[in-house]
Protein backbone atom coordinates (compact mmCIF):
# COMPACT_ATOMS: atom_id res chain seq x y z
CA UNK A 1 0.00 0.00 0.00
CA UNK A 2 2.83 2.40 0.84
CA UNK A 3 4.58 1.80 -2.47
CA UNK A 4 1.28 2.24 -4.34
CA UNK A 5 0.56 5.47 -2.47
CA UNK A 6 4.00 6.79 -3.42
CA UNK A 7 3.35 6.08 -7.11
CA UNK A 8 -0.11 7.71 -7.04
CA UNK A 9 1.12 10.75 -5.12
CA UNK A 10 3.92 11.30 -7.61
CA UNK A 11 1.52 11.08 -10.54
CA UNK A 12 -1.00 13.51 -9.03
CA UNK A 13 1.12 16.00 -7.07
CA UNK A 14 4.47 16.24 -8.83
CA UNK A 15 4.41 18.74 -11.73
CA UNK A 16 7.14 16.78 -13.49
CA UNK A 17 4.78 13.87 -13.94
CA UNK A 18 2.44 16.08 -16.00
CA UNK A 19 5.09 17.08 -18.51
CA UNK A 20 5.62 15.25 -21.79
CA UNK A 21 9.25 16.12 -22.45
CA UNK A 22 11.83 13.37 -22.80
CA UNK A 23 13.56 14.32 -19.55
CA UNK A 24 10.27 14.28 -17.64
CA UNK A 25 9.37 10.88 -19.05
CA UNK A 26 12.77 9.47 -18.07
CA UNK A 27 12.36 10.75 -14.51
CA UNK A 28 8.84 9.31 -14.32
CA UNK A 29 10.07 5.97 -15.62
CA UNK A 30 12.84 5.94 -13.02
CA UNK A 31 10.34 6.71 -10.26
CA UNK A 32 7.94 3.95 -11.29
CA UNK A 33 10.85 1.53 -11.74
CA UNK A 34 12.00 2.29 -8.19
CA UNK A 35 8.46 1.81 -6.90
CA UNK A 36 8.12 -1.51 -8.74
CA UNK A 37 11.50 -2.71 -7.49
CA UNK A 38 10.60 -1.84 -3.93
CA UNK A 39 7.29 -3.68 -4.25
CA UNK A 40 8.98 -6.79 -5.66
CA UNK A 41 11.58 -6.75 -2.87
CA UNK A 42 8.85 -6.42 -0.26
CA UNK A 43 6.91 -9.37 -1.69
CA UNK A 44 10.11 -11.41 -1.88
CA UNK A 45 10.92 -10.76 1.77
CA UNK A 46 7.38 -11.71 2.76
CA UNK A 47 7.61 -14.99 0.81
CA UNK A 48 10.98 -15.81 2.35
CA UNK A 49 9.54 -15.25 5.84
CA UNK A 50 6.60 -17.50 5.03
CA UNK A 51 8.90 -20.20 3.60
CA UNK A 52 11.03 -20.14 6.74
CA UNK A 53 7.92 -20.50 8.85
CA UNK A 54 6.75 -23.46 6.77
CA UNK A 55 10.14 -25.09 7.15
CA UNK A 56 10.03 -24.61 10.92
CA UNK A 57 6.60 -26.24 11.02
CA UNK A 58 7.85 -29.11 8.83
CA UNK A 59 10.84 -29.56 11.10
CA UNK A 60 8.57 -29.70 14.14
CA UNK A 61 6.35 -32.28 12.42
CA UNK A 62 9.41 -34.34 11.52
CA UNK A 63 10.65 -34.30 15.11
CA UNK A 64 7.27 -35.62 16.27
CA UNK A 65 6.87 -38.32 13.62
CA UNK A 66 10.48 -39.40 13.06
CA UNK A 67 11.71 -38.30 16.45
CA UNK A 68 15.48 -38.14 16.91
CA UNK A 69 16.75 -41.52 18.06
CA UNK A 70 18.97 -41.76 21.13
CA UNK A 71 22.58 -42.60 20.24
CA UNK A 72 22.46 -45.68 22.46
CA UNK A 73 19.60 -48.05 23.28
CA UNK A 74 20.19 -50.92 25.72
CA UNK A 75 23.79 -51.48 24.66
CA UNK A 76 23.18 -50.86 20.95
CA UNK A 77 24.65 -47.87 19.12
CA UNK A 78 21.88 -46.33 16.98
CA UNK A 79 21.90 -43.83 14.12
CA UNK A 80 19.47 -42.96 11.33
CA UNK A 81 19.11 -40.67 8.34
CA UNK A 82 16.23 -40.01 5.95
CA UNK A 83 15.59 -38.00 2.80
CA UNK A 84 12.25 -37.11 1.25
CA UNK A 85 11.88 -37.16 -2.54
CA UNK A 86 9.48 -34.22 -2.27
CA UNK A 87 11.76 -31.24 -1.67
CA UNK A 88 8.86 -29.34 -0.12
CA UNK A 89 8.22 -31.98 2.51
CA UNK A 90 10.26 -32.49 5.65
CA UNK A 91 8.80 -35.95 6.15
CA UNK A 92 8.25 -38.53 3.44
CA UNK A 93 6.70 -41.99 3.41
CA UNK A 94 9.47 -43.80 5.31
CA UNK A 95 9.26 -44.66 8.99
CA UNK A 96 11.56 -46.09 11.63
CA UNK A 97 11.92 -46.29 15.38
CA UNK A 98 13.87 -48.19 18.05
CA UNK A 99 12.37 -48.97 21.46
CA UNK A 100 13.86 -50.89 24.39
CA UNK A 101 11.49 -52.71 26.72
CA UNK A 102 11.10 -55.80 28.82
CA UNK A 103 10.85 -57.94 25.66
CA UNK A 104 14.16 -56.70 24.23
CA UNK A 105 15.00 -53.98 21.72
CA UNK A 106 12.31 -53.74 19.07
CA UNK A 107 12.89 -51.99 15.76
CA UNK A 108 10.54 -50.98 12.97
CA UNK A 109 11.45 -49.87 9.44
CA UNK A 110 8.72 -49.25 6.89
CA UNK A 111 7.86 -47.61 3.59
CA UNK A 112 4.38 -46.27 2.86
CA UNK A 113 3.28 -46.68 -0.76
CA UNK A 114 3.97 -43.41 -2.58
CA UNK A 115 5.72 -40.34 -1.19
CA UNK A 116 5.24 -36.65 -0.59
CA UNK A 117 2.55 -34.88 1.43
CA UNK A 118 -0.04 -37.70 1.58
CA UNK A 119 2.17 -40.28 3.31
CA UNK A 120 3.04 -38.63 6.68
CA UNK A 121 -0.43 -39.25 8.14
CA UNK A 122 -0.02 -42.99 7.58
CA UNK A 123 3.52 -42.80 8.95
CA UNK A 124 2.22 -41.11 12.11
CA UNK A 125 -0.53 -43.70 12.62
CA UNK A 126 1.87 -46.65 12.27
CA UNK A 127 4.56 -45.15 14.49
CA UNK A 128 1.99 -44.39 17.17
CA UNK A 129 0.76 -47.97 17.01
CA UNK A 130 4.29 -49.38 17.15
CA UNK A 131 5.33 -47.25 20.14
CA UNK A 132 2.44 -48.70 22.15
CA UNK A 133 2.56 -52.28 20.89
CA UNK A 134 6.33 -52.59 21.34
CA UNK A 135 5.83 -52.28 25.10
CA UNK A 136 2.50 -54.12 25.41
CA UNK A 137 2.85 -57.21 23.21
CA UNK A 138 4.91 -60.13 24.58
CA UNK A 139 5.77 -61.48 21.13
CA UNK A 140 6.65 -59.91 17.78
CA UNK A 141 3.62 -61.42 16.04
CA UNK A 142 1.35 -59.46 18.38
CA UNK A 143 3.12 -56.23 17.45
CA UNK A 144 2.59 -56.91 13.74
CA UNK A 145 -1.10 -57.73 14.21
CA UNK A 146 -1.58 -54.48 16.13
CA UNK A 147 0.07 -52.55 13.28
CA UNK A 148 -2.13 -54.33 10.74
CA UNK A 149 -5.26 -53.25 12.63
CA UNK A 150 -3.89 -49.72 13.02
CA UNK A 151 -3.28 -49.40 9.29
CA UNK A 152 -6.73 -50.75 8.39
CA UNK A 153 -8.43 -48.38 10.83
CA UNK A 154 -6.43 -45.40 9.57
CA UNK A 155 -7.23 -46.12 5.91
CA UNK A 156 -10.95 -46.55 6.64
CA UNK A 157 -11.01 -43.20 8.43
CA UNK A 158 -9.17 -41.48 5.58
CA UNK A 159 -11.58 -42.93 3.04
CA UNK A 160 -14.60 -41.67 5.01
CA UNK A 161 -13.10 -38.19 5.29
CA UNK A 162 -12.37 -38.04 1.56
CA UNK A 163 -15.84 -39.40 0.66
CA UNK A 164 -18.29 -38.21 3.34
CA UNK A 165 -21.28 -39.19 1.19
CA UNK A 166 -20.78 -42.88 1.98
CA UNK A 167 -22.41 -42.29 5.42
CA UNK A 168 -20.14 -44.49 7.47
CA UNK A 169 -19.74 -47.31 4.97
CA UNK A 170 -16.27 -48.30 3.79
CA UNK A 171 -16.02 -46.63 0.36
CA UNK A 172 -14.59 -48.22 -2.72
CA UNK A 173 -11.67 -45.85 -3.17
CA UNK A 174 -7.99 -46.25 -4.16
CA UNK A 175 -6.97 -45.33 -0.60
CA UNK A 176 -8.12 -48.82 0.34
CA UNK A 177 -5.36 -50.19 -1.89
CA UNK A 178 -2.62 -48.35 -0.02
CA UNK A 179 -0.07 -50.69 1.52
CA UNK A 180 3.10 -50.53 3.58
CA UNK A 181 6.25 -52.62 3.43
CA UNK A 182 7.31 -53.24 7.00
CA UNK A 183 10.20 -54.91 8.82
CA UNK A 184 10.04 -55.68 12.54
CA UNK A 185 13.13 -56.79 14.46
CA UNK A 186 13.55 -57.95 18.03
CA UNK A 187 17.08 -58.07 19.46
CA UNK A 188 17.38 -60.00 22.71
CA UNK A 189 19.95 -59.39 25.43
CA UNK A 190 22.09 -62.26 24.09
CA UNK A 191 22.07 -60.64 20.61
CA UNK A 192 19.65 -63.11 19.05
CA UNK A 193 17.67 -61.42 16.26
CA UNK A 194 14.11 -62.36 15.39
CA UNK A 195 12.20 -60.74 12.53
CA UNK A 196 8.87 -60.40 10.80
CA UNK A 197 9.06 -59.02 7.29
CA UNK A 198 6.11 -57.78 5.23
CA UNK A 199 7.55 -57.17 1.76
CA UNK A 200 10.47 -55.03 2.97
CA UNK A 201 14.15 -55.38 2.03
CA UNK A 202 16.12 -57.44 4.52
CA UNK A 203 18.85 -55.55 6.39
CA UNK A 204 22.56 -55.92 5.71
CA UNK A 205 24.90 -57.33 8.33
CA UNK A 206 28.31 -55.67 8.72
CA UNK A 207 30.83 -57.97 10.37
CA UNK A 208 34.36 -56.59 10.18
CA UNK A 209 34.86 -55.76 6.50
CA UNK A 210 32.17 -58.20 5.33
CA UNK A 211 28.74 -56.99 4.22
CA UNK A 212 26.09 -59.67 3.71
CA UNK A 213 22.30 -60.04 3.98
CA UNK A 214 21.18 -60.33 7.58
CA UNK A 215 18.52 -62.90 6.69
CA UNK A 216 17.48 -64.77 3.55
CA UNK A 217 13.96 -66.08 4.15
CA UNK A 218 11.01 -65.12 1.94
CA UNK A 219 9.02 -62.17 3.35
CA UNK A 220 5.27 -61.95 3.82
CA UNK A 221 3.20 -59.74 1.48
CA UNK A 222 3.18 -56.02 2.28
CA UNK A 223 0.96 -54.93 5.11
CA UNK A 224 -2.53 -53.96 4.00
CA UNK A 225 -2.74 -56.05 0.83
CA UNK A 226 -3.82 -59.38 2.35
CA UNK A 227 -4.86 -60.62 5.79
CA UNK A 228 -2.03 -61.84 7.98
CA UNK A 229 -1.72 -65.64 8.24
CA UNK A 230 -3.16 -67.19 11.41
CA UNK A 231 0.08 -69.05 12.22
CA UNK A 232 2.30 -65.99 12.32
CA UNK A 233 5.76 -66.75 13.71
CA UNK A 234 8.90 -64.65 13.81
CA UNK A 235 11.95 -65.76 11.81
CA UNK A 236 15.23 -66.37 13.59
CA UNK A 237 18.02 -64.44 11.85
CA UNK A 238 20.83 -65.65 14.09
CA UNK A 239 22.82 -63.53 16.54
CA UNK A 240 24.11 -60.01 16.25
CA UNK A 241 27.55 -60.45 17.80
CA UNK A 242 29.38 -57.71 19.70
CA UNK A 243 31.01 -55.37 17.20
CA UNK A 244 28.61 -56.30 14.38
CA UNK A 245 26.04 -53.98 12.84
CA UNK A 246 22.70 -54.26 11.09
CA UNK A 247 21.76 -51.62 8.50
CA UNK A 248 18.06 -51.34 7.72
CA UNK A 249 16.93 -49.34 4.71
CA UNK A 250 13.99 -48.62 2.43
CA UNK A 251 13.89 -49.60 -1.23
CA UNK A 252 14.42 -45.99 -2.32
CA UNK A 253 18.09 -46.51 -1.46
CA UNK A 254 18.82 -49.42 -3.78
CA UNK A 255 16.41 -48.15 -6.46
CA UNK A 256 18.23 -44.82 -6.77
CA UNK A 257 19.81 -44.32 -10.20
CA UNK A 258 22.19 -41.81 -11.71
CA UNK A 259 21.79 -39.94 -15.01
CA UNK A 260 23.04 -43.01 -16.93
CA UNK A 261 20.52 -45.33 -15.27
CA UNK A 262 23.02 -47.10 -13.01
CA UNK A 263 21.66 -48.26 -9.65
CA UNK A 264 23.22 -47.20 -6.38
CA UNK A 265 25.26 -50.06 -4.84
CA UNK A 266 24.40 -50.11 -1.15
CA UNK A 267 26.72 -53.07 -0.28
CA UNK A 268 29.68 -51.25 -1.84
CA UNK A 269 28.83 -48.07 0.07
CA UNK A 270 28.53 -50.04 3.32
CA UNK A 271 31.91 -51.69 2.77
CA UNK A 272 33.46 -48.24 2.52
CA UNK A 273 32.00 -47.22 5.89
CA UNK A 274 32.32 -50.58 7.65
CA UNK A 275 34.94 -49.21 10.05
CA UNK A 276 33.22 -45.86 10.59
CA UNK A 277 31.57 -45.00 13.92
CA UNK A 278 27.89 -45.89 13.91
CA UNK A 279 26.66 -42.30 13.97
CA UNK A 280 28.47 -41.57 10.69
CA UNK A 281 27.24 -44.59 8.71
CA UNK A 282 23.72 -43.43 7.67
CA UNK A 283 24.74 -39.84 6.95
CA UNK A 284 27.77 -40.90 4.90
CA UNK A 285 25.73 -43.35 2.82
CA UNK A 286 22.95 -40.78 2.24
CA UNK A 287 25.54 -38.20 1.14
CA UNK A 288 26.98 -40.72 -1.33
CA UNK A 289 23.47 -41.46 -2.59
CA UNK A 290 22.70 -37.78 -3.11
CA UNK A 291 25.88 -37.44 -5.15
CA UNK A 292 24.93 -40.53 -7.16
CA UNK A 293 21.52 -39.07 -8.07
CA UNK A 294 22.91 -35.54 -8.60
CA UNK A 295 20.64 -34.33 -5.80
CA UNK A 296 17.42 -35.55 -7.47
CA UNK A 297 16.23 -38.74 -5.73
CA UNK A 298 13.06 -40.21 -7.18
CA UNK A 299 11.81 -41.86 -3.99
CA UNK A 300 11.92 -41.36 -0.25
CA UNK A 301 14.80 -43.12 1.46
CA UNK A 302 15.87 -43.94 4.99
CA UNK A 303 18.71 -45.83 6.67
CA UNK A 304 18.98 -47.09 10.22
CA UNK A 305 22.21 -48.53 11.67
CA UNK A 306 22.34 -50.68 14.82
CA UNK A 307 25.66 -51.81 16.27
CA UNK A 308 25.96 -54.31 19.10
CA UNK A 309 28.28 -52.60 21.57
CA UNK A 310 27.50 -54.91 24.46
CA UNK A 311 30.26 -56.75 26.28
CA UNK A 312 30.77 -60.21 24.74
CA UNK A 313 30.21 -63.34 26.78
CA UNK A 314 33.37 -65.48 26.78
CA UNK A 315 31.57 -68.71 25.89
CA UNK A 316 28.99 -67.38 23.46
CA UNK A 317 30.95 -66.65 20.25
CA UNK A 318 31.25 -70.17 18.79
CA UNK A 319 27.59 -71.18 19.35
CA UNK A 320 26.46 -67.77 18.03
CA UNK A 321 28.42 -68.16 14.80
CA UNK A 322 26.99 -71.63 14.36
CA UNK A 323 23.50 -70.23 14.96
CA UNK A 324 23.87 -67.68 12.18
CA UNK A 325 25.14 -70.31 9.74
CA UNK A 326 22.18 -72.51 10.58
CA UNK A 327 19.75 -69.62 10.09
CA UNK A 328 21.24 -68.84 6.67
CA UNK A 329 21.09 -72.48 5.60
CA UNK A 330 17.42 -72.54 6.62
CA UNK A 331 16.79 -69.42 4.50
Amino acid sequence: MVWGAVAIAYKIVCPLAQQTSLGARLVSSAVFFAVGTGLVCHVRRALIRELRQVRRVAGAAQSVLLRPLPPRVDGLDVAAAQLSADRGAGVGGDLYDVIAGEHGVRVVMGDVRGHGLAAPATVGALLGGFREAAHDEPDLAGVLRRLDRTLARHLRQRAREEHPAVSGRDPDHPVAEEFVTLLLLEIARDGEVRALNCGHPWPYLISGDRVEPGCRTDPLPPLGLFPLPPDLAATSCGPLLPGESLVLYTDGVEDARDARGRYFSLPAALRRVARHPTHLVPRTVVSALVRHTAGRPQDDMALLALRNDRSPHPTSRAPASAGRAAAHRTG
